[in-house]
């Protein structure tokens, strides 16, 4: 749901009170002020859950399969984050000076219930700063893990080349095809050629995985 229609909501519901307690809200400015501010900051209530659930699912998500949906998904929930932390950064701090009763309007009677309003919208600017931290350490799970993924990729690639290392030079040796070699006389030539190969690379590749290095 946007933040318009969050308000619209919250005049809808403000205006039902209106009609239902007139004395006690409609002919009382303060207490309408009052009864608007309490459902606008109650309407936030819903969307920081939802967030956080969210988030929650990103972590999962990147832990699990980190792919560039989930950096779209992170970047749109920051987004909207960031968004929510500018809408109730004034409104805290109207709802602040409501508290504090710096205006006339607010009798003095009612100043506590402006207090819990404030002190509700608090937490959820709080939360909401809170949720921006998180959204932050998922990108950098997520920069992480990419980064971890392309190491193994080279590391992969790496051995493989290293493996078949002895074969490449053997067979370039061979294909250079000169008159003089003294293998080209002799009928088993290809085939000690061939069992140099494997054996040379297959003694590599021992050798890495002796060290745990695959």
């Amino acid at each position: 749901m946007t933040c318009h229609a969050k308000s619209l909501k919250s005049i809808q519901y403000a205006e039902d009170q209106c009609l239902r307690l007139k004395k006690q809200v409609a002919r009382a400015p303060d207490r309408l002020a009052h009864t608007l501010l309490d459902n606008l900051v109650d309407n936030y209530k819903p969307a920081i859950q939802e967030l956080a659930f969210e988030i929650g699912e990103l972590e999962a998500q990147v832990l699990h399969h980190a792919d560039a949906g989930v950096l779209n998904k992170i970047t749109a929930i920051k987004k909207e984050v960031q968004h929510l932390r500018r809408i109730i950064g004034p409104q805290r701090e109207v709802l602040w000076r409501f508290a504090r009763g710096e205006f006339k309007l607010i009798r003095p009677k009612l100043i506590p219930y402006y207090r819990d309003v404030y002190d509700d919208l608090f937490r959820i600017h709080e939360m909401a700063q809170h949720y921006t931290d998180s959204l932050m350490a998922v990108l950098q799970l997520y920069l992480n893990m990419s980064s971890n993924k392309k190491g193994e990729v080279v590391k992969l690639l790496t051995m493989i080349t290293l493996i078949t290392t002895p074969m490449m030079m053997i067979g370039t040796w061979y294909g250079m095809n000169f008159a003089t070699m003294p293998e080209l006389s002799n009928a088993h030539g290809y085939l000690i050629a061939s069992v140099i190969m494997v054996l040379s690379t297959g003694g590599t590749y021992w050798y890495f995985k002796r060290k745990k290095w695959l």
